[in-house]
Order: C-alpha cells, then sequence, then structure tokens
C-alpha cells in the first residue's frame, strides 16, 4: 500500500484505503437519494443558498473561514463560508416559501476529529406556521429512514448502542441536569432580560465534582456541565431529544409561552452523539438583534474577534411567518447508518491536512 511521504499513512484516494471506505460512501449516495425523497414528498422544495456570506452566524463559539471578495473596480470587500445556511433559509420564508429544505455544505474552523469535520454537509428544513413538535417526529423518521436505507438494524459509536427505530425519550434539561449532575437547573436561572449570576450555578456544579474556573460565566459553567455530564447519557439505547433549553442558550429560538425562561430548542441525540438542532424560530428582529450583539461581545472578549450582522436578514425577520426549522449533521448521520466509525470515512474526499 502506497503511503504518503512522512505521513505514515496512505491518501484516502489509495486503491485499497478507498475499497474500504467505498461500502459507507455508497450508503451516503442512498441515504442521500431516500432523504430527498422523503421531503419531496411532503411538499418541500428543494433550495440551493450561497456558500459566501455577510456574516456566517452569530454565535460566540462558532468559528467561520473569511475571504475576499474583489469588486470589478478592485475594491475587496470581506465575506465568510457560512456557518449554517440559516439565514438566507429564513430570507426565503419572508420571500413566501412554506417549506424548504437543503443538502447543504457547511464550513467551521477550529473543529477537527472523529466526529467533526472542517467541511461537512448539513441537512436544514423548515416549515412555515407549524408546530415546534413536529419537528421531534420529523427526526425520528430520519432516523428510521436512515437506518433502513443504510442496513443497519441498530446504531453503535465508541461503544454505545442505540435503536432507531424506538420512541425517542423526551427530556428537558431541567430533568437531565436533574438526573445526571444533581443540579436544580430553574433555580439558577437569569431572570428574562437580566444579567445571569454564575454563582448558584457555580456553586451546584463544583458540588457535582465538576471544575469551575473562578472568571467562568454562567453559560461557560452550563456547557462543562452538559458536556460532562449530561450528554454521555443520552441517546443510550434509544435516540433523546434534549429539550426546552434555557433562553441564554437558544441565541435564534422564541421563548417557551408557558414559561419564558426556557426557548423552544432542542438536540437530538443517539449514541451520545448529537445530531441535529431544533428551534421555534424568533422572528423579533429588535430581540435577535440584541441577542446577537451580546454574542458577538462575548466572542471579541473570549476570542479577540467578531462577524457582522447581516441587516438584511434582521429586516426579513419582519417579513418571516411564524416557523419552525432544524439542522441536522447529515454526515454523522450516515456514519451511524453506515456502521462507520469516523466522519472522513463516510466524505467522498475529506479536507487536506497541513
Amino acid at each position: 500500500m502506497k503511503l504518503v511521504s512522512g505521513s505514515g499513512q496512505s491518501p484516502w484516494w489509495d486503491r485499497d484505503v478507498h475499497a474500504d471506505r467505498r461500502p459507507f460512501l455508497l450508503a451516503r449516495s442512498r441515504i442521500t437519494a431516500a432523504v430527498r425523497a422523503w421531503f419531496l414528498a411532503r411538499d418541500f422544495l428543494e433550495v440551493e443558498t450561497p456558500i459566501l456570506q455577510v456574516s456566517p452566524g452569530n454565535e460566540a463559539h462558532l468559528h467561520a473561514f473569511a475571504t475576499d471578495l474583489i469588486a470589478p473596480d478592485g475594491t475587496r470587500h470581506t465575506l465568510h463560508l457560512r456557518t449554517s445556511p440559516e439565514f438566507t433559509a429564513k430570507k426565503l420564508l419572508a420571500a413566501g416559501e412554506p417549506r424548504i429544505f437543503e443538502l447543504a455544505r457547511v464550513f467551521r474552523n477550529r473543529e477537527r476529529g472523529m466526529a467533526h469535520h472542517p467541511e461537512f454537509t448539513m441537512l436544514e428544513w423548515y416549515r412555515a406556521q407549524a408546530p415546534y413538535a413536529g419537528l421531534m417526529d420529523d427526526c425520528a423518521a430520519l432516523l428510521q429512514l436512515a437506518a433502513r436505507t443504510g442496513g443497519q438494524s441498530g446504531f453503535s459509536y465508541r461503544g454505545a448502542t442505540c435503536d432507531p427505530f424506538a420512541a425517542p425519550e423526551r427530556l428537558t434539561l431541567t430533568a437531565a441536569f436533574a438526573r445526571h449532575a444533581g443540579i436544580d437547573l430553574p433555580s439558577t436561572l437569569p431572570a428574562p432580560g437580566g444579567a445571569a449570576d454564575p454563582a448558584p450555578l457555580a456553586a451546584a456544579a463544583r458540588a457535582a465534582g465538576i471544575r469551575v474556573a473562578d472568571d467562568d460565566g454562567w453559560a461557560d459553567i452550563f456547557s462543562k456541565v452538559l458536556v460532562e455530564r449530561v450528554e454521555p447519557h443520552l441517546g443510550m439505547d434509544r435516540p433523546t431529544l434534549l429539550c426546552d433549553y434555557p433562553l441564554s442558550e437558544a441565541a435564534l429560538a422564541r421563548p417557551k409561552p408557558e414559561d419564558p425562561r426556557f426557548a423552544e430548542r432542542f438536540e437530538l441525540y443517539a449514541c451520545g452523539l448529537e445530531l441535529a438542532n431544533a428551534f421555534g424560530e424568533l422572528t423579533d428582529a429588535d430581540e435577535q438583534r440584541r441577542r446577537f450583539t451580546h454574542e458577538m461581545e462575548m466572542k471579541d472578549r473570549l476570542y479577540g474577534e467578531c462577524y457582522p450582522l447581516d441587516e438584511d436578514f434582521l429586516a426579513a425577520l419582519a417579513h418571516m411567518p411564524e416557523a419552525v426549522g432544524c439542522a441536522m449533521g447529515f454526515d454523522r448521520l450516515v456514519m451511524l447508518a453506515s456502521g462507520a466509525r469516523r466522519i472522513e470515512d463516510v466524505l467522498w474526499a475529506p479536507v487536506a491536512s497541513a
């Protein structure tokens, strides 16, 4: 088997390597066709939105790639590779499209590993005038469709197993924090619109054996509890829909009508692996601007950089109907549905390493 000089590994295009990966790639092609047919049969319109964006997304911990657009007169404008097709998809909702989906190539910097890749495919779909809980049914149906098409009766990943045909567990963040970390999450929440005092959550996290730094904010501590104590237990035996996130952890989601401290947001897990992120969509442009500004101030403080706001997107929100939307990591779905061990096994051509 030919080796790349100095790397100690064969390139992905080596015939033996490709032969090992080919069954996963063929499964990817079948799943792609099945997913596309599933949406088209439900009167969704497949769309294609631009990869180059003014803003790649305004969440503090998302890291984008930047490039220059050079106009005919030679002037330069900084654009970014999108981290999601969300902003343009919502503009299409504002334009009047009621049901749309896209198998979108997206880009995230600082992300590479067994389940992360800097360029990947995101399956994103939106329903105007539809209930938030309907997205949960969509996710369950897509898991089953992918498993059948990929030829897997069950999912497995890093020693964990999950039955994609079992009814998903619907677990609130409040219940998850209580069950897996012994933390009463509601008692630590900031009041809507108020500043978050990290002290109550910090004390509870330390009591649960989680290391907390003196300068950790509320969101930092929340993330540590979620990653260290909650996520390893999700999607075991059956899928988990982790729902009702604190409003401060759902930058593009609307508040729950019955309790505005929480948002209409859920994430789908299988085998401890996050597969999807879904929202009841926020359509209040002023509130969205406030949240984006807060996120970019945090990003600047943490990473010394921030991204511009997409003013066109904020203007479109005033015309966007009530809607729900979901973003699913398509490559991760294919991994589980084909029995692959890592994300690069299901990519036709991985991004080159430096």
